[in-house]
Parts: structure tokens; C-alpha cells; sequence
């Protein structure tokens, strides 16, 4: 879901200005997952969220992964959906380093060794445009600027719902965060280009609040399950699959980031260093 996501956003933005296309993934995966919550009688406990302590967790959770989601999709804007996919591998690998201050977890040296490919490739990808982000600081630098800010929000939320899992389930979570970013987004929507909007981009706004329904459910519930660690795991192999079909598969308004060998090498380096630092504990 998440390899394909920037590509079907990338479509829509052609139209739809970033901030209206965020408030329809949100407020469609909203109105699908609540009347499925009524009828399976599992919408949030009130006694819960009375509680001020996880009344607070949830908003500021809500509130990090809505920041998330506004400056990914602004940072996408600015440049690529390659580029925006590889910079956003930063969120698994913060959440790892967050388990060394908040869980006093430790790292192994395969860990660290990891962890410095990680870092290695992704100077090697973005090797061509390191004085965009750092020098002259262009469009595509601030776009580069706002997916990494985008991964530090994802690390907080990830941080939070991680705890609140221990008082509610997934889809209890994940119904009230939606509902929050359904709410902040709407003041700041537009929908006059509606009408403009072709029967394709249609579908790809349809499945682009799908794919929030489907990809972040998924996540919630996984941490149920699995290790924090081994979710980043498996998160770590969306880069792949998103440069493989823009460079494989030519579409219509999709720009296609110039890569080299030595970027491509890059792309491989982040996946395996963050695969790595995720699952080669002691």
C-alpha cells in the first residue's frame, strides 16, 4: 500500500491541491471505518477516553501523524515519488533509535553497522542533490526538508500509539485519528476543482483513502503482534517497490527521478541498513 501510495497521490495533484487531497484520505477512510466499527459494536470504550491522560495521548498521536501526512504529501509536491519514498525510510529507523531512549533497548555493532549503511545510502541517493538540500536550497531541497520533518512526526505518533495499544485496540486508535485529521484538514479544503477531477483520478482518490484505511490499519495492527523492530523490517522494503515501478513503468505525469548506478546502489544501501538495524539484535 505505502509503495504504490505516492505515485496514486502524484495523479491526483495534478488536480487537487495536497491539503484537499489529505482531507479526502482521511475523512474517506473515516466515514468507512466508523459505520464497520458500529455495526461490530467496537467504536471507543467512553470511559477511555474520559481518562485525561489518553485523551491527551490521542490527540497529540492524532495531531503528529495529521502533521505526517500534511508535510509528506507538501514534500512530494517538490519532488519525486522516489525520492520522497527513500527520504521517508527515516521514520522506521527514528523509531528505532527512539527504542534506545524510550524502551532502553540496546543496539548490537551488526545494529549500528547498520545503521551507518543506512545513512551511507542515502547520501548516495540523494548524491546529486545534497546542494539543493544544503546549499542553495531549492524547491526540491525544501521538499526533501518537510519529508524528514514528516518522518519525525510518523516517529512520535508511532511512539504513542504504541502505548495506547496497551488500552485500546487498533481500530479504536486509528477511527479517532482519522476523525482529527478529517477535522483540521477541512477548513483548509477546496472543492472547486472537484468537477475537473477525470474518472481516473477519481479512482485514485478513492484508493488513496483506501490505501490509509487498509496500510495504516495494518501498521496499528501489527504492532499488536510483532516487535516494533521487525515492522520496521518489513516497512523498509516499500523504497524498492515504489522506484521500481516509476523506473519500469512510464505513466503519463509521473516524473521519473534521474537515477544513476551509484544512486540505485544508494536505494539498496537504505533498505538493508534499515533491515538490518531493525531485526540483527543481540
Amino acid at each position: 500500500m505505502w509503495g504504490v501510495l505516492p505515485i496514486a497521490l502524484t495523479g491526483v495533484m495534478a488536480t487537487l491541491d495536497p491539503i484537499t487531497t489529505t482531507f479526502f484520505r482521511f475523512s474517506l477512510a473515516a466515514v468507512l471505518l466508523t459505520p464497520y466499527l458500529i455495526l461490530r459494536r467496537r467504536l471507543p470504550n467512553r470511559r477511555k477516553l474520559l481518562s485525561p491522560k489518553q485523551l491527551v495521548m490521542l490527540l497529540a498521536a492524532g495531531l503528529l501523524l495529521t502533521s505526517n501526512y500534511a508535510l509528506y504529501i507538501l514534500g512530494l509536491e517538490k519532488t519525486t515519488p522516489e525520492a520522497a519514498q527513500v527520504m521517508i525510510q527515516l521514520a522506521p529507523m527514528l523509531l528505532l533509535l527512539a527504542g534506545l531512549w524510550i524502551f532502553k533497548e540496546q543496539f548490537s555493532k551488526a545494529q549500528w553497522l547498520g545503521f551507518a549503511t543506512f545513512v551511507s545510502g542515502l547520501l548516495l541517493f540523494f548524491n546529486h542533490h545534497l546542494a539543493e538540500l544544503f546549499i542553495s536550497f531549492n524547491d526540491y531541497g525544501v521538499g526533501l526538508l518537510m519529508i524528514i520533518v514528516a518522518a519525525v512526526c510518523w516517529t512520535g505518533y508511532a511512539v504513542i500509539q504504541k502505548f495506547l495499544l496497551m488500552e485500546f485496540n487498533s481500530e479504536e486508535t486509528m477511527l479517532v485519528f482519522y476523525w482529527i485529521g478529517a477535522l483540521a484538514f477541512l477548513p483548509f479544503t477546496d472543492f472547486t476543482p472537484l468537477p475537473e477531477l477525470s474518472s481516473l483520478q477519481w479512482g485514485l482518490l478513492a484508493f488513496c483513502g483506501l490505501n490509509t484505511l487498509i496500510a495504516y490499519g495494518s501498521f496499528a495492527e501489527a504492532l499488536v503482534h510483532m516487535e516494533a523492530s521487525r515492522v520496521s523490517a518489513v516497512i523498509a522494503l516499500t523504497p524498492l517497490l515504489t522506484v521500481a515501478i516509476v523506473q519500469l513503468i512510464p505513466m503519463q505525469g509521473i516524473v521519473a527521478e534521474s537515477l544513476q548506478t551509484i544512486s540505485l546502489i544508494g536505494a539498496l544501501m537504505v533498505v538493508c541498513g534499515s533491515i538490518t538495524t531493525a531485526v540483527a539484535k543481540k
